[in-house]
């Protein structure tokens, strides 16, 4: 069964900041400084290593007026499609289908 509406590969929400941050010509290190939060977790999300938190997006939201919601559900995405390609989550839900459908 295809999923149409997914995207090729999982969008992380931290592209979306990394290219909003790059159009205003802010820095990376500015930024951070500016906001009290660290450097090297500010890179970590926009590389796509470290997820968005709610707490993160609200100052987010506050600083760069970017929507909070919008980025907690592009992580949440995010997440849901990592998962649906990890072949031990597939092989767990697999055998949890069998079992269920002996009730």
């Amino acid at each position: 069964m295809e999923n149409i509406g997914d995207p090729f590969y999982p969008i992380h929400p931290g592209e979306l900041i990394k290219d909003e941050l790059e159009y205003r010509g802010i820095s990376q290190k500015s930024f951070a400084l500016k906001f009290g939060i660290s450097y090297s977790m500010l890179n970590e999300i926009l590389n796509g290593k470290r997820p968005i938190s709610t707490d993160f997006a609200l100052l987010l939201e506050a600083s760069l007026g970017v929507s909070a919601g919008l980025l907690v559900r592009m992580q949440t995405s995010y997440n849901m499609q990592i998962a649906r390609k990890d072949k031990t989550i597939l092989k767990k839900l697999s055998n949890i289908r069998k079992i269920a459908a002996m009730f």
